[in-house]
Parts: structure tokens; C-alpha cells; sequence
């Protein structure tokens, strides 16, 4: 019989949007075994922001939720207090990203859930960590920019900017995961559960540690793998240049759409094939270009002589072109090439689900392969869907569920 990794782990989410959503949507991939704990009548806020399809749940809800049970259940009732304490004993982890002391206030600190299960591994998403922000509210760009993100990103002269990438939200849910599993693997030896908290802004800081890197170099000179010509007390936003030692910037390919640009790295093995495919053999052995560090003081003319090629191929021309001559490159691919994209159906990366309220959409799947673990993708589930099947497990009968329901404790 085919077991899944996290089978047998169950997992209380009280989180909602999208931190803690995505790490508990991991850990369902996973095969653990997620209650997801929802107000009555209105349930994770997400389920109607950003709705496309009138009375059903938006795809910002769906995207995020998959694979688990949904739960309504009010914890400022005495039965829904009592059916929480129920939960919290008889589960492996609670995860939950409230603002500061808000599960503590409502009488779910954390000695409170020691003492209800000792073995219980206690998770908590937050902004920031102890200090001056601790009690500040965090969203994803705040995160991006307060982490060093920003500062970091978009053109020399131009104004910080965030990436579309949600490195403060589901980057820290990432992060959380990690916390999470060490915990239990620890728990093992130990018996006892622990606390894990992850700060949003440390785990976008974790994500930009080579800009840190970068602080610190600048104290011996300038970034010459920059391109930038002009270098203060920090580290200067330089386009798409990575900062790294492999010089590579997009370049625009035909036909000129707003995404038909390729990016292409110029490491010292690729000169030479990069300018025979350019038709500039004359560039190979000239002293100007032909080392590294050469180079690196002509490197927008460098890129300019190999865009001159690129527009006139198409992006994935350029990319089989590249790839046969092993040169590192990748074409911008837009969010439409990417959902259109059959190979990504066919490795079960994405999956198209029917959704009782609002039809077929596509849901990503899980980022993470496990040779004996294959995940099978669910659709999210409807606000309360397991209510009643989860309090039938806990032993509460037709009747304490009927005065549950009565009561709005669920």
C-alpha cells in the first residue's frame, strides 16, 4: 500500500492569505493531514478578495488551499474553545500567523498548549521579529522592502522595486515548512514539541543574503560585476545584471513583443561560440573583449553586439541556438506561456481541477518530487466542507453538533 511522506501528521492551520497558506499547502502535498480552521460565515478572508466568478471562492483562495479539510469553528464560544482544546491534543502541529498575542489573549498561549499536549510542535508566522517592529503589520511588499528586497531591484536611477515573486509571503511559508519538519524529526528524540517562529522580513533578508554579501564587499572598492558606474554606501539597484560573476542582461528578440526577450549569460567558455553565432569572429581574439576582465569595462557593448542577433530570432530560437552551444540562457516567459505550457501539464506540475462552484482552473502543483511520495493534487475546499465529518471524528453526536451549529460555535 503507497504511504506519502507527512502521512499520519496532522496539522492545525489556523492561518490565513497566504503566509502560512502556502506552507500548510506544502505540507498537504506532502500527505499531512491539514484542518484548516475557518470563522463560521465567512471563513479565510481570501475566499472572496480578488473574485472573478460572483458567490464562489476566488482563485486567490483556491491557489492556496489545496489538499486540505475546512473546519468552521469560532474559538470565543465555550464550545468552540472546548473543540479547539479537543484538536490541539489530538494533533501534531498548530500553525497559525494571527497579529502579535492574539491566540494567547483568546486563552491559547503557549503553556496553555503544553500543558493540553506536550508534544505539540507550536508554529507562528509573523512580520518581523523581537524588536522595534515586532507589533507592526506586514504584507508582502512591506516585507520585500523592510528585508532588503527593494532596495536592491529595478534600474540605478529608478525607484526600489518589488519583484512579482512573493518572496515575503510564500517565501517565509517556505521557510516555515523547514522550522516545522526539523521540529518533528527533533521530536523524535526528544518527545516534546517546541515553538517555531518565522519573521517575514528575515526570510526575505535569507533570500537576498548575496546583496548583503555585496555590503560588505564594498568597503574594498567598487562592484566591478556591476554595472553600475557610480557606487555609495550601498548596494546600487543595477537592472538585470545578477551581481554575480557570470555578466547577463535580457535582450530583446523578435518579433518585440513585451516579453519576446531572452536573457543570456556570458561566462569565459562562451565568448567564442556567442560571437560565431553573432557573425563576429573579429571579437573573439580582440584584446578588448577576449578575457573576462576585459570584458567587464565594455559589457554593455558586448550584449548590444549579441542583441543585434537576438532580434531578428525568436526567444526560444535563441534559447535552442544557445543550448546547443552550451550557453546559459532562459527566454522571459509570461505568465500566459507558462499556463499554455503543455509540457508543465504533462509532469503533472500543473493541473486542471473541477471546482463545485466555479468550474475548471489550474492549480500548480507540488514544487517538491519525492520518488516514493507521488502527490495527487486536490481542489481547495468549501468554507465548513468538513465540519461535520471532523466532529463526527472527535466523538460529538448529531445532537452536540446540531447545538454546535445553534450555538455558532461552528
Amino acid at each position: 500500500m503507497e504511504t506519502k511522506a507527512l502521512q499520519g501528521v496532522r496539522i492545525l492551520d489556523m492561518t490565513h492569505v497566504q503566509a502560512g497558506p502556502s506552507a500548510t499547502q506544502l505540507m498537504a502535498w506532502l500527505g499531512a493531514d491539514v484542518i484548516k480552521v475557518e470563522m463560521p460565515g465567512r471563513g479565510d478572508i481570501t475566499r472572496s478578495q480578488l473574485r472573478d466568478v460572483p458567490n464562489a471562492d476566488s482563485l486567490y483562495f483556491t491557489m492556496l488551499n489545496s489538499n486540505k479539510r475546512s473546519l468552521t469553528l469560532n474559538m470565543k464560544t465555550p464550545e468552540g474553545k472546548a473543540l479547539l482544546e479537543d484538536l490541539v491534543q489530538r494533533s501534531d502541529v498548530l500553525i497559525e500567523n494571527f497579529g502579535p498575542g492574539v491566540l494567547a489573549r483568546a486563552g491559547f498561549d503557549w503553556d496553555h498548549l503544553q500543558d493540553l499536549n506536550p508534544r505539540l510542535v507550536y508554529a507562528s508566522i509573523k512580520g518581523f521579529g523581537p524588536g522595534p517592529y515586532a507589533d507592526c503589520k506586514a504584507y508582502e511588499n512591506v516585507a520585500q522592502c523592510m528585508g532588503g528586497s527593494a532596495s536592491t531591484t529595478g534600474d540605478a536611477d529608478g525607484v526600489p522595486t518589488v519583484t512579482g515573486a512573493q518572496i515575503g509571503d510564500s517565501g517565509t511559508g517556505v521557510h516555515a515548512v523547514v522550522g516545522i519538519l526539523a521540529a518533528l524529526l527533533q521530536r523524535e528524540h526528544t518527545g516534546r514539541g517546541q515553538r517555531v517562529e518565522v519573521a517575514m522580513q528575515d526570510a526575505v533578508l535569507n533570500l537576498c543574503r548575496v546583496k548583503l554579501r555585496d555590503q560588505q564587499r564594498l568597503a574594498n572598492g567598487p562592484l566591478r560585476e556591476y554595472p553600475n558606474q557610480d557606487f555609495g554606501d550601498h548596494v546600487p539597484r543595477a537592472g538585470n545584471a545578477s551581481g554575480g560573476g557570470q555578466p547577463g542582461a535580457a535582450l530583446r528578440c523578435a518579433p518585440g513583443g513585451p516579453n519576446d526577450y531572452v536573457y543570456v549569460i556570458i561566462q569565459p567558455q562562451g565568448w567564442e561560440p556567442l560571437m560565431r553565432l553573432c557573425g563576429r569572429e573579429d571579437l573573439i581574439n580582440n584584446p578588448d573583449y577576449a578575457t573576462p576582465e576585459a570584458r567587464l569595462k565594455h559589457l554593455a557593448d558586448c550584449f548590444a553586439v549579441i542583441e543585434k542577433w537576438t532580434r531578428g530570432i525568436s526567444k526560444f530560437d535563441v534559447m535552442a541556438a544557445l543550448n546547443e552551444v552550451d550557453v546559459p540562457c532562459g527566454p522571459i516567459l509570461s505568465m500566459k506561456d507558462l499556463i499554455e505550457d503543455e509540457s508543465l501539464y504533462q509532469r503533472g506540475y500543473l493541473v486542471e481541477l473541477e471546482h463545485p462552484q466555479r468550474g475548471n482552473y489550474v492549480q500548480l502543483g507540488c514544487p517538491i518530487t519525492l520518488s516514493a511520495s507521488p502527490v495527487q493534487v486536490e481542489r481547495s475546499p468549501l468554507l465548513g466542507e468538513h465540519t461535520e465529518e471532523i466532529l463526527e471524528w472527535l466523538g460529538r453526536t448529531p445532537a452536540q453538533i446540531a447545538a454546535m451549529k445553534l450555538a455558532g460555535a461552528v
